[in-house]
């Protein structure tokens, strides 16, 4: 028979305690916990669930790797924006915190660029170029939660298309500024310049939400989170860097990985494949032509004019 030691008489005092603050009596929770069958890997990470949530169009097997790796980016997405929200919801930030929290938003998107591969090299291109004609109008452009993700990281100015970003400067209406963020030119028909069903779905289900989360981070995205730092810690070089690097991984490397995979399936010689929702690839994911930066004012004015070149991504290490 076990011996009841004083480690587990303190437990079970702490126990007491912790229900008895509750209105609630320990024994009851005890004898829950004695009927109660044990975890089990695959209930707890709901592994059955998780496999049937793979419906494919066609019966092409590299449909399934499509998906798949979608699907995991939307779990990664998930993990990123939980971040975003215990950043936004500190009043008084600690710089620890601070840079351990966008580290953890830095390897999520580190491990999706390095994984990308599985998109540009592991599917077969003419299974792709067939299955994804079954997927239309939907395109990865209609990630809501990439664009959370966005909204989050930065004031929302600097998600206004470069050409407008000047002129909209005094506009303090998150909804004034949201009619010409830059991703809406990336879902215009390349040929007509006329929204494509793809956008006219997406602002459908998710515009009001941008604009009420937009509203929502004027004070707490991630910029104004660093500005609530004390002045020499914003100043601290670990500080800069960690931003600097979520800044390349998201505005650079993330749509350049893309961008490779673009022209692998979509790109021939004489024209381009339309992407799956008719978006406008080309013009879209080149960090070029965006221009987006989440922290101008960490960056020099060489550094923005050559942005999305390769010696930028080795000035930040």
């Amino acid at each position: 028979m076990m011996e009841i030691t004083p480690e587990i008489i303190e437990r079970l005092e702490k126990l007491n305690e912790k229900y008895a603050a509750l209105g609630q009596d320990l024994t009851s929770y005890l004898d829950g916990l004695l009927y109660a069958d044990s975890v089990k890997y695959w209930e707890y990470i709901q592994v059955d669930t998780l496999l049937s949530l793979q419906k494919p169009k066609t019966s092409f097997p590299d449909e399934v790797i499509f998906i798949v790796y979608h699907q995991i980016t939307e779990l990664y997405f998930k993990l990123t924006l939980q971040e975003f929200e215990q950043l936004g919801a500190q009043t008084s930030v600690e710089k620890s915190f601070f840079i351990e929290r966008v580290n953890r938003i830095n390897r999520y998107f580190e491990a999706l660029i390095k994984s990308f591969e599985i998109m540009v090299t592991g599917m077969d291109k003419e299974q792709f170029l067939k299955f994804r004609m079954s997927l239309l109008p939907a395109s990865g452009f209609q990630s809501a939660q990439y664009r959370f993700i966005e909204i989050y990281s930065t004031d929302f100015i600097n998600l206004v298309h470069k050409d407008k970003r000047e002129s909209m400067k005094e506009s303090k209406s998150v909804k004034e500024m949201y009619e010409y963020i830059y991703w809406k030119e990336g879902a215009t028909e390349a040929g007509s310049g006329k929204k494509t069903l793809t956008l006219e779905q997406f602002e459908l289900r998710y515009q009001e939400a941008f604009i009420d989360l937009g509203q929502k981070c004027i004070h707490t995205n991630l910029w104004q989170v660093y500005k609530r730092l004390p002045l020499a810690d914003q100043k601290d070089d670990k500080v800069i860097n960690v931003l600097r690097q979520n800044d390349v991984n998201v505005n650079i490397n993330w749509p350049l990985a893309h961008y490779k995979s673009a022209v692998r399936y979509l790109e021939r010689s004489n024209d381009d494949i339309a992407a799956t929702g008719g978006t406008n690839w080309q013009k879209y994911l080149p960090p070029r032509f965006q221009k987006r930066i989440f922290y101008p004012e960490l960056w020099s004015p060489s550094e923005k004019e050559e942005w999305g070149k390769s010696w930028v991504i080795d000035a930040v290490g």
